[in-house]
């Protein structure tokens, strides 16, 4: 009987230790879910500036086509790149940072490209499309870190024992980190 009363005392202990892991494990999971939202919208942010910027640059300065097509090129793809946040893996997650990298490339590209013209970097709005993007690059910048961020507090929960348990029992697995991409860590190059 004391054996029995025992078993049931830890496996009422065991339970209560899995049902409170599990409410925070879902907790976290939704923070990691929410978080990456944020991630997107300031990436949608971006998108949603690059034509304001292309049309501002165009109607002011007559420059090399290509560098123009490569932003709306780049813009296209990088938009239409959509991860799910309850699929996240890391090979569609260096997917995304890919599409997002080429984007920033070719921006890069288009601000050298207006250093020749004096004529664009006078202009008002260009000024401001300008702010705006270095705001934005801002923005996704503190939006990764923060996904990084509840990313590792969910990850810490998912290795943590209990939670450990109850994180199998109900296939909470970990989720990827935001990574700089290999190029990322030469400095660019700027000539003029």
């Amino acid at each position: 009987m004391k054996k029995f009363a025992l078993f049931l005392i830890g496996a009422a202990t065991l339970f209560s230790l899995n049902s409170c892991s599990y409410n925070s494990l879902v907790s976290l999971d939704e923070q990691v879910k929410s978080q990456w939202g944020q991630v997107q919208n300031a990436y949608k942010r971006r998108s949603d500036l690059i034509p304001n910027l292309v049309s501002t640059v165009k109607g002011a300065a007559n420059f090399e086509q290509k560098t123009l097509t490569d932003v709306i090129k780049a813009r296209s793809e990088a938009s239409s790149m959509k991860i799910d946040p309850t699929n996240l893996t890391p090979e569609k997650l260096q997917e995304f940072q890919a599409k997002q990298g080429q984007l920033s490339q070719a921006l890069g590209r288009l601000m050298v490209v207006s250093e020749r013209y004096p004529e664009l970097r006078a202009t008002e709005s260009f000024k401001e499309l300008q702010s705006q993007l270095e705001g934005t690059e801002n923005r996704i910048s503190v939006e990764r870190e923060k996904f990084n961020a509840v990313t590792q507090d969910y990850n810490t929960k998912v290795r943590s024992f209990p939670s450990n348990i109850s994180a199998n029992m109900f296939n909470f697995k970990q989720k990827p980190y935001f990574q700089a991409e290999a190029a990322a860590q030469n400095a660019p190059k700027v000539q003029f």
